[in-house]
């Protein structure tokens, strides 16, 4: 009798035990105290895309990725950039040593064939963009010109949980010259871009970037003032694995449009998707996906010296929308004069120009619904400078920070960050960490009223080298919504980009279980 019967009758034997035992000693009713919450325990994996940055042969892009640092997580891992289609680098073992150049272990010289064997593989991929050494440290690195690929991003074990990745671009001139900033974000299977544009003025394309090993299978529907538009090659749109696809949004539709929403929609597989915007005139930057539909809709951070905000609106369904418009200033709500309310036509995009809205003060948009809650996705185009020196930035409806969030790529000057509670007084704890070159962290609470929005005063690394992150965190329940503005002025344009800040998603709830034997019994 061999040892796979022996342990196949063992087990039987053991079962037909547990099920006597549980006949004769049946167990009492569940009590309210048998289900258990869930503990939140820290992620071991996070798995981020980035876009190709830019096609300009006058781009400079600086990548910035940081993790804060989270109880409960062991003291091993990496976090690392690699262009899309690459492998790693890191071929060591736990011991820390490479095998270098394809050599054998055993007698030291090359692979069977004398062309390096497994090492021609390894030294084929290239090195990673960006490798972070420690949690509560950033990591810098960066690319130049037109040519850089998109990255895919791999954290583990105790860099896992909110991994935080910027990449922040600069172009000195051209069509969407200016500051873009674009958050990389997990892959996901459906994506709102309100606030696009098929006029001719524009160049925007949905960058599509697929993570996995398989590939994936894109639908884009384009939706302007009166409902669907007509598009030629929208469906289908294959991703290959490991790869990126830049899509020309003009290229789908022969209509002229200035305020389009853009609904990605995977079919198949995964992708990360952001939407690059850029102005003939009026520079550029990245348009992020909307929050999920939903009846109220926040817009956090518009700058307190926008010269012009663009609400742009769309309802996914058939039913009309009315939503209140308000602002939520330092001092409390106000109804913008002329603009009290929004009406969006099912199906439809809705555009309003709200002008200098925050008339020099820190604001938020804050839309409710008139009567009855109806889904809505939208976004804001912000406008800084004047003339011929004028920038724009986009805002998406924004998700509430929720645990904690993340912004990186600050620095000493140029880096604001505004704090809105629409529903109740909150409490915030801002921490900024230290520098990417050196300096010890800082950070300050604040306390946020009712219905206000504050640019709050950083705090700043002690002795600062470098860039540095901000992670907030509401100190209680209170839903808190965050942005952060980054600023850079070259040859007299106020260069300008603006992140939301979501749940970095940096623990997962793993429900606790007990042992049953009663279900032996079903």
């Amino acid at each position: 009798m061999n040892r796979t019967t022996l342990s196949l009758i063992a087990g039987t034997t053991a079962l037909a035990a547990v099920t006597g035992f549980a006949a004769l000693n049946q167990p009492a009713a569940a009590g309210p105290d048998t289900a258990r919450a869930a503990a939140e325990l820290p992620v071991e994996r996070t798995s981020l895309v980035c876009p190709a940055p830019s096609s300009s042969d006058l781009a400079e892009t600086a990548y910035t990725a940081f993790t804060p640092v989270t109880k409960g997580t062991q003291d091993n891992g990496s976090a690392e950039l690699l262009p899309a289609g690459q492998e790693s680098t890191d071929t060591g073992d736990e011991s820390g040593k490479d095998e270098k150049d394809g050599k054998d272990e055993k007698d030291g010289k090359d692979g069977k064939d004398g062309k390096g064997g497994k090492g021609d593989k390894k030294k084929a991929a290239e090195k990673p963009l960006l490798t972070q050494k420690a949690p509560g440290t950033p990591a810098v690195g960066d690319t130049t010109g037109g040519d850089a690929p998109a990255l895919l991003g791999t954290a583990e074990g105790q860099f896992a949980p909110g991994w935080t990745v910027q990449a922040t671009t600069e172009v000195a001139a051209g069509s969407g010259r200016g500051l873009l900033g674009v958050t990389c974000t997990p892959a996901d299977t459906e994506f709102w871009f309100p606030g696009v544009s098929t006029a001719a003025d524009r160049t925007d394309y949905v960058h599509l970037t697929n993570p996995d090993d398989s590939a994936a299978v894109a639908d884009i529907e384009l939706y302007g003032k009166d409902g669907a538009l007509r598009t030629t090659v929208g469906e289908g749109i294959t991703v290959p694995p490991n790869s990126s696809e830049p899509v020309l949004l003009s290229t789908l539709t022969d209509e002229k449009q200035d305020d389009v929403t853009v609904h990605v929609n995977i079919r198949s597989g995964r992708v990360g998707a952001a939407v690059q915007a850029l102005d003939d005139k009026l520079g550029g930057d990245w348009l992020a996906a909307s929050a999920e539909p939903t009846g109220s809709i926040v817009i956090p951070g518009i700058p307190k010296d926008a010269t012009a905000v663009r609400l742009i609106a769309h309802t996914p369904g058939d039913t009309d929308a009315d939503l209140k418009v308000q602002l939520a200033s330092p001092t409390g709500l106000i109804t913008p004069a002329g603009h009290e309310t929004l009406h969006v036509k099912g199906g439809m995009t809705t555009a309003v120009d709200l002008g200098d809205v925050t008339r020099g003060e820190a604001g938020s948009l804050i839309l409710t619904p008139v009567d009855r809650s109806v889904p809505v996705v939208a976004a804001v185009r912000v406008l800084r400078g004047k003339g011929d020196d004028q920038e724009s930035a986009f805002i998406p409806a924004a998700a509430p920070v929720g645990t904690r969030a993340s912004a990186v790529d600050n620095s000493a000057k140029g880096s604001t960050l505004s704090l809105t509670a629409p529903r109740g007084t909150a409490k915030v704890k801002v921490t900024a960490s230290a520098g990417s070159g050196g300096g010890e962290s800082a950070s300050q609470t604040y306390t946020i009223k009712k219905g206000t929005t504050q640019d709050v005063e950083l705090p700043v690394p002690d002795g600062l080298k470098g860039t540095y992150a901000l992670t907030v965190e509401p100190l209680a329940d209170t839903p808190v919504y965050a942005a952060r503005t980054l600023t850079a002025t070259r040859e007299g344009v106020p260069g300008f980009t603006v992140q939301t800040l979501p749940d970095d998603r940096g623990t997962v709830a793993v429900p606790e279980a007990d042992e049953d034997v009663a279900v032996l019994q079903k």
